[in-house]
């Protein structure tokens, strides 16, 4: 009995050892629980505001506690205490708001917030002391994001003890059913202490005045840089009405390069930087605010009200840990004369439409602009997205579409409505017979083709909807649509540029002169695609496979500018093309992507000025990199060419992440294989479709993780259908970056309701005490069995036998419990932290297909053969 006694100790010693393990990352909560208060019933998840991950991630919800504003432009602030006395690093936020209701949230880090109420007017202040901007969200606006291995430190001696949350409330129309507000922000705080610490650089002018009914005042700032390096990842612009553009640059050595550009009167987030910039000691940080004093009666000075003016621009920076500042302000102009310098993008004021003004700043007036609604849709969409890499591709194997009957593919492209738009060449090809050493046409006597060119196709069925270009074009090359429902087609035989309407026979407007190449500004040479800004209604031409730039034109078709040349010898530079193939137009970001097709990259430009922001290349693209897509929210898809002889890289599509260049999948069709993928076009539901010129064919592919997969058991084969009654197998992605980290795949889910993810510390509980009991039940019926059948004789066994089973939770050679060996022998158990997404550019990114470097870090290799024609 004294055997048994003394394993039941055990036992309990066990038992409390488990529960104290679990307990502990929690029991810091106590003092933080002990203390809220509570809140609206309406408020999901703000009965448990803090949320274990284990024994050193947790989240902290922050809402509103349950308001609703009176007037409109109100702005309410609400505290919460940082929940440990530790030092913890925030490593990445998720926003919990509407635009519908929401204008914009600010999240700020202090040591003693302006009020000890739930919730008050922001007019009170937020902070009695120093505060620092941890995040934003605003409509229509990026998320802010953090690079791997960053945090903002909270806590500690030196960190900010709360967070305050600002909230404003634009237009309260949308509570005029007087319901309870709960937005907000989920944190993700670690205990792992970051190699790299996030901080927030301001500069701001104290003694700007604006004349009354100047038409252009600026207002510089300037500081040289005296601390240890920082690399900067993020921007934030922000004056009140009178702002028409804030630039915000690194000066060094006389060069200038730009770190962030936009329009104040645009959502005020925090916007990537698109280009790493680093910062060294004794740089220069400069930026410039331009102002008008038009439709002003007085003097306008800096100051915090309405009618007063600011000129703020934030910088989001991260250094090492060791040398890290969390705050640094600039608010001088130490050197008024390098400002003749600057760039001339930096006087140029952004345009923003009307409606977007209104939106801004929360008058939902209703109007019959057409681009309002257009607007406004987009703005709901952007605000949920939130970049979501853990999914991959797969053909819809059951998609009719494959099977038309179709000529070269050359373009394709979704109209407003979703439906796909094929542009194919019907009879006609283009061979080596098509044109003469200088590029004209040699098969005029065919006569147009004689087929509808376009088609408008359902993408779930493939059933035709409409066609036209009967009559019309000569080859077939580049398609868009515009958001009127406009088709915008290049001919590369005839060297110009169509707009046509939905049900016009003859075109709205054409560009260039037929079968005429050439390099002016009247003239094309070969064509390759067009893109329409739906804000600005702004052209842009990549031509061509004769010429090698882009050309811009007014919305009516009048010559703007032009930029690009050809490829030098050697590797190419930014701005140089050998084929400026296709183009993606990223509107939320203002720029322009090309494929730049013989160069195997794919080059990113500013829409207002043509200024280079980015390459993204690869490996795994080969030489040729044929088509690119963009759909908002960051991603990026592509298409290349056949391998050259002797090269291994194999042609295929890819997924990737538009700030980082990162690849995030890849895939090939199941069904015929890609000859010559010549273009490429994306939904915002992760519907790919993808044109073969040589293979005359359309693929449709679909996101598995977006697609309602339900299962069919049939004679024991389990078959699963789409919504659409699509049946999808398991594509044969080749080179898949597949994850070792079993955590992955719910990174994801880690920061969600309180409500939801509450339940995970009462469940491992749970589970840890089940194994306990049984193992219990198990020794008191062994002992009785061994009573009854051996007497006195079975205590002695049963001492062994518990001891053995003891001693596995021990561990070898161990006197005690070692309960990271036992867990770590457990499936789905991960000692790493929670992988973030980094907003950091690359161009020299690791190719995650096979693990070598880049063809950045290679040598340059012999031109290639002449490209062939398609």
């Amino acid at each position: 009995m004294a055997g048994f006694v003394n394993n039941l100790l055990i036992l309990l010693l066990l038992f409390q050892n488990i529960c104290l393990g679990f307990r502990s990352p929690l029991s810091v909560f106590k003092r933080y629980k002990d203390t809220t208060t509570s809140l609206s019933s309406e408020c999901l998840g703000s009965d448990q505001p803090v949320i274990s991950f284990g024994l050193s991630d947790f989240a902290l919800d922050i809402r509103m506690p349950g308001v609703t504003p009176k007037q409109s432009d109100t702005y309410l602030c609400m505290s919460i205490p940082l929940p440990v006395d530790d030092e913890a690093y925030v490593v990445d936020f998720k926003p919990h708001a509407s635009m519908d209701t929401v204008h914009h949230m600010l999240l700020f880090g202090c040591n003693e917030p302006s009020s000890a109420e739930n919730y008050w007017d922001c007019d009170e202040g937020t902070c009695k002391d120093k505060s620092n901007i941890l995040y934003a969200w605003a409509r229509n606006a990026p998320p802010t994001r953090l690079p791997k291995g960053v945090g903002f430190r909270v806590g500690g001696e030196t960190g900010s003890r709360y967070f305050v949350l600002q909230v404003h409330y634009g237009d309260v129309s949308a509570f005029r059913d007087k319901h309870k507000d709960c937005s907000g922000v989920t944190l993700h705080l670690t205990h792992q202490k970051q190699p790299l610490i996030a901080g927030m650089y301001l500069m701001m002018s104290v003694n700007t005045v604006i004349p009354p009914g100047e038409k252009v005042v600026d207002a510089d700032i300037a500081c040289h840089y005296k601390r240890s390096p920082m690399h900067l990842f993020a921007y934030r612009v922000h004056t009140h009405r009178l702002g028409k553009v804030v630039s915000g640059y690194r000066v060094r050595n006389g060069q200038w390069t730009l770190i962030g550009r936009q329009s104040p009167q645009l959502p005020q987030a925090f916007y990537p930087v698109e280009y790493p910039v680093d910062v060294s000691y004794n740089d220069i940080l400069a930026a410039r605010c331009v102002f008008t004093g038009e439709g002003r009666t007085t003097e306008t000075h800096i100051g915090g009200t309405a009618n007063d003016e600011m000129c703020n621009f934030y910088i989001m920076y991260y250094m090492e840990a060791k040398h890290a500042v969390s705050y640094m302000t600039c608010t001088q102009n130490a050197n008024p004369e390098m400002f003749r310098n600057i760039p001339n993008e930096a006087n140029i004021p952004i345009p923003v439409k009307s409606d977007v003004l209104k939106m801004m700043h929360g008058h939902h007036e209703e109007t019959k602009d057409s681009d309002t609604s257009y607007l406004l849709q987009q703005a709901k969409k952007e605000e949920a997205e939130i970049l979501d890499q853990d999914f991959h591709i797969e053909e819809a194997v059951e998609w009719p579409g494959l099977d038309l009957k179709l000529g070269q593919v050359s373009g394709l492209a979704l109209d407003p409505e979703n439906n796909l738009v094929v542009f194919h060449r019907g009879d006609h090809l283009w061979d080596e017979n098509s044109f003469d050493s200088k590029f004209v046409y040699q098969q005029r006597g065919l006569g147009p083709i004689e087929q509808n060119t376009i088609l408008v196709l359902n993408p779930s069925n493939a059933k035709l909807l409409h066609s036209t270009g009967k009559s019309l074009f000569y080859l077939p090359h580049g398609l868009s649509v515009d958001k009127n429902g406009n088709y915008w087609v290049t001919d590369v035989a005839l060297h110009q540029v169509f707009k046509l309407g939905a049900s016009d026979k003859e075109p709205l407007l054409i560009l260039g002169v037929a079968l005429q190449p050439g390099s002016d500004k009247n003239h094309f040479c070969q064509p390759t695609d067009v893109a329409v800004d739906p804000i600005t209604g702004s052209i842009y031409v990549s031509d061509g496979y004769c010429n090698s730039r882009i050309i811009q034109f007014s919305p009516n078709g009048l010559y703007m500018m032009q930029w690009g040349e050809e490829t030098s010898l050697g590797r190419a530079r930014p701005g140089q093309f050998r084929i400026p193939h296709s183009l993606a137009l990223i509107s939320d970001l203002s720029q322009l992507c090309v494929a730049d097709r013989e160069n195997g990259r794919i080059q990113c430009f500013r829409l207002e000025t043509g200024e280079f922001t980015k390459e993204i290349k690869h490996k795994a693209f080969g030489r040729e990199l044929f088509a690119v897509s963009y759909v908002p929210g960051g991603l990026l898809f592509a298409v290349n060419g056949m391998p050259y002889p002797g090269e291994a890289e194999s042609v295929q599509g890819f997924v990737m992440n538009f700030s980082t260049g990162e690849i995030i999948d890849t895939f090939i069709p199941l069904r015929k294989s890609f000859e010559m993928p010549h273009d490429i076009v994306a939904s915002e539901d992760r519907t790919v479709f993808v044109g073969d010129v040589h293979a005359k064919a359309v693929w449709k592919f679909a996101s598995a993780e977006k697609m309602e997969h339900r299962s069919v058991k049939k004679a024991g084969i389990e078959v699963q259908e789409t919504k659409e009654s699509e049946t999808i197998v398991e594509a044969r992605l080749k080179n898949k970056p597949e994850s070792t980290d079993p955590l992955k795949n719910t990174d994801k889910h880690l920061v969600q309701e309180a409500s939801s993810t509450g339940v995970s510390f009462v469940l491992i509980t749970t589970l840890l005490i089940i194994p306990v009991v049984v193992l219990l039940a198990i020794l008191v019926f062994i002992r009785w069995r061994k009573t009854t059948v051996y007497g006195a004789d079975g205590e002695h066994k049963l001492d062994s036998s518990s001891g053995r089973i003891l001693g596995r939770l021990r561990g070898k050679g161990s006197g005690g419990i070692n309960l990271g060996n036992f867990f770590a022998s457990h499936k789905g158990y991960s000692r790493k932290g929670f992988d973030r997404l980094s907003t950091e550019g690359s161009d020299q990114e690791k190719d995650e297909d096979d693990g070598t470097d880049s063809e950045e870090e290679c040598s340059a290799s012999p031109l290639p053969p002449a490209p062939s024609s398609s």
